[in-house]
């Protein structure tokens, strides 16, 4: 029977680390896999966990099952820095721990499904695993732009989207620090968005996988209060793989906002049965080490501390970037005004092979690059690299 299986084409990302490991030349540059990187190359453990876990290590005294929801403590800890004032606590607001941010997309649209969603709406390009875990739901993408030519969001696009959708459908949005463009949506245009879903069946599944990496913890969760706020069911998904480095450690959660505590106690006994059927349970070791920072106000500042230097860093190197000016046929300038680890770059994919080749360049075929892969030293290089593909 498994011969009747067609191959399936490897992970592009995955085979670019391969192609980049292989590479001899010295001043090679990796802007390719979607991992933060200090101006010395390196993604190293967050000084806050490794006390964390030392914590966890010399404390914990069993392994015993937790069950589909995870490490409460965890999730119940994140909410003030998710969703500040805007958390209601009445009961309308529950979550549960899941496998990574993957996990709690996948938990969100599948509990959409569930209720009735046959369609979601979603600002293309996004996140690739986005359309995958769409497919695999069996749930229609219609997408619309989500970004200008001119580095902006294309709110016509989503006001268009938003006036043809009615009841069954949902819309993914970003919520903050794009992946892949960078492009957000400002606090006036979140603004606008809320009063939209509003006024609309449209229930919103909002993904925060950046928090902290573009303008700050609360600037950077304007969006998911703003919407949660003004629409009483709201969909969130949550990853620590970026602001806590926790990447192999699979740390995300799931949160439902609905009308009233009964709806949302509904909401995710529906969800635990499907996370039972997935996963059975999240790995435990990275939320409880989240969890043990979360309830100590001295571990908490250190990793807020060592979030700030990420998200300083990332922004001094967009604002160095888009001092360049120019650079061949592509204007970086734009790169200045985004947020977050990603920029998309309109290159050709012959192109981008041509960077590789000539200038030991590393990044998608897509035109996307990590902008946490360049640093101070290699800028000037890759802007070189850019204007000789290009110009």
């Amino acid at each position: 029977m498994l011969n009747r299986l067609d191959e399936q084409a490897p992970d592009a990302l995955l085979a670019l680390i391969k192609l980049f490991k292989a590479d001899e030349r010295a001043d090679k540059i990796d802007l390719g896999v979607g991992v933060y990187k200090t101006a010395d190359g390196a993604t190293p453990v967050f000084e806050a966990i490794k006390g964390a876990e030392q914590r966890l290590v010399d404390n914990q005294d069993s392994k015993s099952y937790l069950g589909p929801e995870g490490d409460m403590g965890f999730v119940s800890g994140l909410i003030p820095h998710i969703f500040g004032d805007a958390a209601p606590d009445d009961g309308r607001l529950e979550g549960m721990q899941t496998p990574g941010g993957t996990g709690a997309v996948r938990l969100a649209l599948a509990l959409a499904k569930k209720a009735g969603v046959s369609r979601v709406l979603m600002g293309t390009p996004s996140w690739p695993n986005h359309a995958q875990i769409l497919d695999d739901l069996e749930l229609e993408l219609v997408g619309f732009e989500h970004a200008n030519g001119d580095g902006s969001a294309n709110m016509d696009g989503l006001r268009s989207a938003l006036a043809n959708a009615g009841e069954g459908d949902a819309i993914l949005l970003h919520g903050c620090c794009h992946n892949p463009t960078g492009v957000d949506y400002t606090p006036a245009e979140w603004d606008e968005i809320a009063g939209l879903l509003k006024n609309s069946p449209v229930i919103p599944l909002i993904d925060v996988a950046y928090q902290g990496l573009g303008k700050g913890m609360d600037e950077d969760a304007y969006g998911v209060r703003a919407v949660m706020t003004a629409v009483p069911e709201v969909l969130v998904a949550y990853s620590c793989d970026k602001n806590f480095g926790m990447y192999r450690d699979r740390v995300g959660a799931f949160y439902v906002q609905t009308a009233d505590a009964e709806t949302t106690a509904r909401a995710i006994s529906n969800a635990s049965a499907l996370a039972r059927a997935s996963w059975s349970m999240p790995p435990d070791h990275g939320g409880a080490a989240i969890r043990i920072i979360l309830e100590d106000a001295e571990l908490t500042q250190q990793w807020l501390d060592e979030l700030q230097s990420m998200r300083e860093r990332i922004a001094a190197v967009r604002s160095t970037l888009a001092a360049s000016g120019t650079a061949g046929s592509v204007d970086l300038e734009p790169l200045g005004r985004q947020q977050g680890m990603f920029a998309m770059l309109p290159v050709s994919k012959e192109q981008v092979q041509q960077l590789r080749k000539d200038h030991a360049v590393y990044m998608a075929g897509s035109g996307r690059i990590n902008v946490a892969g360049l640093t101070l030293g290699n800028i000037d290089a890759f802007v070189a690299a850019l204007a000789d593909v290009t110009g």
